[in-house]
């Protein structure tokens, strides 16, 4: 069944920076809430953001209050993220999106908040993977908040990424599935775990050990992850952590390991993930993924 795409936003649409996770500030939210109304677009602040509870954006009930107001309102058409770290999957279950299907928005962030990213498509909902208002205004990002911008207002989008010397050539056709690897783990076997099959799966982290992501690829691996994508876009996996006797492969090393033996192509080197190249991808979104020689191309069908 196709996914359902939200109404691309307009010049004067209103839209809310919650924080579902991790704690921001207004200070911290200025830069990104003068960018989007350079765009033309009236920002709320919700209730979760400059509150804080030890890390979070203020205890769950706030945080899941203030996403649920957003998702109700019919005059907000888009709610960014502002932030990842850790913090959604605690609340993700008190959320109600009936309202939300009758008049879909956008729903746009990443790494934590791949659990919302997931949870949308196991709905049916598609949503926009992509750099968070806390890093609007990183240095090298502009290109990242570009593409943003772009998804969010339903733009033409199309990525081109030079070649790897561990790329697997071939072309796929699928919905875009994925984000941050240790929460897709993190999420197999709940309500927001959503099937990969025929479809083409994106992966990043940051920080994780190298046994770490052997350990998380050997899951969806043996949870059936793998063998029936479509095929597998390689983000950036950041400041990866070793141990004192050295692990041996690196991180697109251990995915090539796993993914490489079922013969779908594969990408590496896709910008995506915490750096300042984290395109913004629709997850849900039927995509063709070509991969040859000189490099590979992604783009909406």
């Amino acid at each position: 069944m196709p996914t359902t795409a939200p109404a691309p936003l307009r010049p004067g649409d209103q839209v809310a920076i919650v924080c579902p996770a991790r704690k921001a500030s207004h200070e911290e939210l200025a830069a990104a809430v003068a960018t989007l109304e350079s765009w033309g677009l009236r920002v709320v602040l919700g209730a979760s953001t400059n509150v804080s509870h030890h890390q979070f954006g203020g205890e769950d009930e706030v945080r899941r209050q203030d996403f649920q107001q957003q998702l109700d309102d019919p005059s907000i058409r888009a709610i960014l993220c502002a932030r990842g770290g850790y913090g959604t999957p605690r609340i993700i279950d008190g959320l109600d999106f009936s309202r939300f299907a009758h008049d879909p928005k956008w729903v746009a962030g990443f790494s934590d908040i791949t659990t919302l990213n997931c949870h949308l498509l196991k709905l049916g909902h598609q949503s926009i993977h992509g750099v968070m208002p806390i890093f609007f205004h990183q240095e090298g990002g502009q290109e990242s908040v570009e593409s943003l911008r772009r998804a969010l207002f339903g733009e033409e989008t199309r990525y081109t990424i030079p070649a790897h010397p561990l790329n697997q050539l071939g072309t796929a056709t699928g919905e875009l599935v994925g984000g941050n690897l240790s929460m897709l783990q993190t999420l197999t076997g709940t309500a927001s775990d959503c099937p990969t099959a025929g479809r083409i799966l994106f992966l990043e982290d940051i920080d994780e050990y190298l046994y770490s992501i052997d350990r998380m690829l050997v899951h969806l691996d043996r949870t059936g992850k793998l063998q029936n994508l479509a095929g597998l876009l390689v983000g950036h996996f950041t400041n990866p952590q070793d141990n004192a006797v050295p692990y041996g492969q690196t991180p697109n090393e251990i995915i090539q390991h796993y993914a490489g033996k079922y013969g779908f192509p594969i990408a590496h080197g896709f910008p995506v993930g915490h750096e300042p190249q984290n395109m913004a991808l629709i997850c849900g979104r039927t995509a063709r993924l070509t991969v040859e020689a000189a490099g590979a191309r992604l783009e909406y069908v």
